[in-house]
C-alpha cells in the first residue's frame, strides 16, 4: 500500500474523437459497462491507498465535480477548473500546489482504462533516481502506427520516442500507456501560465538528461479514446481481458449482456451493455452495441455493432451506427444516417 502516494487524474481534454459521445458527457464519465471511466481509475487507486486525488477540469468541469465532490468510491476528491487549456504537462503545473516536495505522485490520462500495478510502477520509480517513470505495454508490431513507441536501453531508461511511426520504422513495439509517476522535481521543467505539453517540450528535455524510466504493463490497458477503442474495450470486459466492479453479466444461448433495464423479450446476440430507464418494445434484437440511459426502441427493431447515446429514439434497424444524445432515427433518417 502507498497511502502517503497522492495522484492526478487528467480531465480536462474535450473528448472529440469520441464525438457524438462526448457531446453531452465528459470524456472522463463515457461509461464503460454503465460505469464511468473515472469511477474505475479512483477505485483502482484506492485499492493501493492512494486516497488524495486531483483532477484538473474543463469540458463539462461541472458534471465531473458534480459526481466526485461527495464520492463512495474512497477518494478524497479534489480538483481545479482550467480557464483555458493547458497542455497536458501544464495542466499537471497548475497543480503543483497540491503535491508533497518529498513525495512522487502518479498522473493518469482519464481515457485509460487499465488493471496496470501501479504500485509496482512506484517501487521501480523510487528505486531509479529518475525524473519520471512511464508505464510502457507491449503490442503487436502491425498497431504501432496508432501509438507513441518507446525505445529503452537495457536498463529500462528511455533513449528515444517515435510518435506513431510506420510498421517498418518502428524501433519497439513497447508504447507510452499515459502512466505517470514524477518525482517533485518535474516542476522545475514546466514554466508557469504557459500551454505546455510533456510529449513535446518536457519529454525531450529529460531524455537528454537520462532522467526517464519506464516500467512495464503486462495487465490489462486500453485508450477508450476512440470510437473504435471504447467499443472494443467493452467486448474486452466480457471476455475476461479486463477486470472491474461492475453489474451481473446475464449469458444467453446467443451472447452476454449487462442491463439496468428489464429486457423483457428482446434477443441478445454478442456482446451488449444497456443502461438504465431503456424501453424495449416487442421482438427487438440487440448485437455487439451500447445502449445508454432511457432510450427508446420501437418494435421489432434491431440494432447491431451500434454505440447509442442517452435519450435517443431508434425507429428502425441500424448498424455500425454512433447514434447521439436525443437523436431520433426514423426509416428516413437510418437511410441518410
Amino acid at each position: 500500500m502507498v497511502e502517503s502516494i497522492k495522484a492526478m487524474i487528467m480531465s480536462a481534454g474535450m473528448g472529440s474523437r469520441l464525438e457524438p459521445l462526448t457531446l453531452i458527457v465528459p470524456k472522463p464519465l463515457v461509461p464503460v459497462a454503465n460505469r464511468p471511466v473515472m469511477d474505475i481509475l479512483f477505485e483502482n487507486l484506492a485499492s493501493i491507498g492512494i486516497k488524495d486525488v486531483i483532477c484538473n477540469t474543463y469540458y463539462l468541469a461541472d458534471q465531473i465535480i458534480d459526481r466526485y465532490q461527495n464520492n463512495n468510491l474512497g477518494i478524497n476528491f479534489n480538483y481545479i477548473k482550467e480557464e483555458t487549456l493547458s497542455g497536458t504537462a501544464g495542466g499537471v503545473k497548475k497543480c503543483q500546489f497540491f503535491f508533497d516536495k518529498n513525495q512522487p505522485f502518479v498522473v493518469l490520462s482519464a481515457d485509460g482504462l487499465t488493471n496496470a500495478d501501479i504500485e509496482k510502477g512506484i517501487e521501480i520509480h523510487k528505486k531509479s533516481n529518475a525524473i519520471a517513470t512511464i508505464g510502457i505495454k507491449q503490442i503487436p508490431s502491425e498497431d504501432v502506427s496508432h501509438f507513441g513507441v518507446v525505445v529503452t536501453d537495457k536498463d529500462g531508461f528511455i533513449t528515444e520516442f517515435q510518435e506513431k511511426p510506420a510498421v517498418e520504422e518502428a524501433k519497439s513495439n513497447f508504447i507510452n500507456t499515459g502512466i505517470y509517476i514524477f518525482d517533485y522535481k518535474i516542476f522545475d521543467y514546466i514554466p508557469e501560465n504557459t500551454f505546455y505539453d510533456f510529449a513535446k517540450n518536457v519529454f525531450p528535455k529529460l531524455l537528454a538528461e537520462h532522467s526517464i524510466n519506464t516500467f512495464k504493463v503486462s495487465e490489462y490497458w486500453s485508450d477508450v479514446g476512440t470510437l473504435v477503442q471504447y467499443r472494443q474495450a467493452a467486448a474486452d470486459l466480457y471476455e475476461g481481458h479486463c477486470n472491474f466492479r461492475h453489474d451481473k453479466i446475464t449469458k444467453t444461448k446467443t451472447g452476454a449482456y449487462i442491463s439496468k433495464s428489464p429486457v423483457d423479450d428482446t434477443k441478445f446476440i454478442g456482446f451488449s451493455t444497456i443502461g438504465s430507464g431503456v424501453k424495449f418494445g416487442k421482438n427487438v434484437v440487440i448485437e455487439d452495441s451500447i445502449i445508454w440511459d432511457n432510450v427508446k426502441i420501437a418494435d421489432s427493431v434491431k440494432i447491431s455493432n451500434c454505440v447509442v447515446a442517452s435519450n435517443a429514439r431508434i425507429m428502425t434497424n441500424i448498424d455500425g451506427k454512433v447514434v447521439g444524445a436525443d437523436e431520433i432515427i426514423d426509416k428516413k433518417l437510418a437511410l441518410d444516417f
